[in-house]
């Protein structure tokens, strides 16, 4: 049976200025989600984990490329219609094409960013029964940057169902008091405050106030990265426990390898703005390909503390791990299910890899 794609992300650019320069914070990633299932979504800080997330539910006006959930597309950038126009300006320039395939390159790109802005226009403002904001919502990594100090827990859960239409008080306050005993709060909790609550307690108002909207999809964007050990398992039981009871689809993005293996169905490991490789957690750990994704697995301290004492650490260098002199590298499939940011070259070394080791 084939799996339904719930989130579609195809070329997803956000670029900042910094000055005379560009930022290039996700540059050129693509990966679907499906329905019901975790896909976690690793990294080193800075690699563009939080930017990507951010950038699906529209935090950022993104670049380029394009978002699609359910099929329809609800984020578009219009930098790749717009460097496709220029490219075909400067081979007119230079003789390459002629006056009627130059007219033609930009008629087409412009009609492009046309629909493009129009799509992105639609979902522009929330007037209550948006989607986009019913269906989709996240958790944010700073609890206690995330929440309000004015408002009460039960106005801070609340705020989403006022802002959908919901206008009967009696109403709210009965879905606010479930939500908390769901997330393993009390009723009593929703009229303090969050400076009142500890680090574990914020974040899981935090997962309530996600959760109560009763949305699809939820980009958790490192919920436990804050917290000590403890409690961590505590919010990824919280999370596992609401993923099987409400039917949800995450999207969960973290440092920890191993904290994701545990929890997450498929992983994409991410590096410098792209993801470089991609598939099932079991293989990603039994097979990994790219030597970033090695590195970090390295970087996973054993229990036993003789063999971590004798373990090598593996470093990874872009410049002297790979050779792109003669040919670049693309998302390639090394085996079904399981994709590698690699050239033609590393594909066959990887390919000859894996064979090997399922002798």
């Amino acid at each position: 049976m084939e799996k339904e794609v719930l989130l579609s992300v195809q070329n997803l650019q956000q670029y900042f200025k910094m000055g005379k320069r560009e930022l290039k914070a996700v540059d050129n990633v693509s990966f679907d989600i499906y329905k019901g299932e975790v896909f976690g979504l690793v990294g080193e800080s800075g690699c563009g984990k939080t930017t990507t997330g951010r950038s699906i539910i529209r935090l950022y006006d993104i670049t380029g490329g394009s978002v699609y959930y359910k099929g329809q597309r609800i984020c578009a950038g219009t930098r790749t219609y717009q460097n496709a126009i220029k490219q075909a300006r400067k081979d007119f320039d230079e003789k390459k094409i002629t006056k009627e395939e130059l007219d033609k390159i930009v008629a087409e790109n412009q009609a492009e960013m046309k629909a493009a802005v129009a799509d992105h226009k639609k979902w522009s403002r929330a007037k209550g029964k948006n989607k986009l904001t019913n269906e989709i919502q996240m958790i944010f990594q700073d609890p206690i940057a995330s929440l309000d100090p004015r408002m009460t827990v039960r106005d801070i859960i609340a705020e989403g169902l006022v802002i959908r239409g919901e206008k009967d008080k009696e109403k709210i306050d009965q879905q606010v008091y479930k939500i908390l005993e769901t997330v393993g709060l009390v009723q009593e909790h929703a009229t303090r405050y969050p400076h009142e609550f500890s680090g574990g307690q914020r974040q899981r108002i935090g997962i309530a106030r996600a959760v109560v909207m009763n949305p699809e999809l939820i980009i958790a964007d490192e919920p436990i990265s804050a917290l000590d050990v403890s409690i961590q398992a505590q919010v990824i039981n919280l999370l596992h426990e609401l993923s099987e009871k409400m039917g949800l689809t995450i999207m969960f993005i973290a440092h920890d390898l191993a904290v994701v293996k545990y929890f997450s169905d498929r992983i994409a490991v991410m590096y410098f703005g792209k993801i470089v490789e991609l598939g099932t957690s079991d293989e990603l750990f039994a097979h990994p390909f790219h030597p970033y994704t090695r590195s970090l697995l390295s970087a996973i301290p054993l229990p036993d503390p003789l063999t971590e004492k004798s373990r090598t650490r593996m470093t990874y260098n872009p410049v002297l791990d790979h050779d792109y002199s003669k040919e670049g590298p693309s998302m390639q499939e090394v085996y079904p299910g399981h994709f590698v940011y690699c050239n033609t070259e590393e594909l066959e070394k990887y390919r000859k890899e894996y064979e090997e080791a399922q002798k």
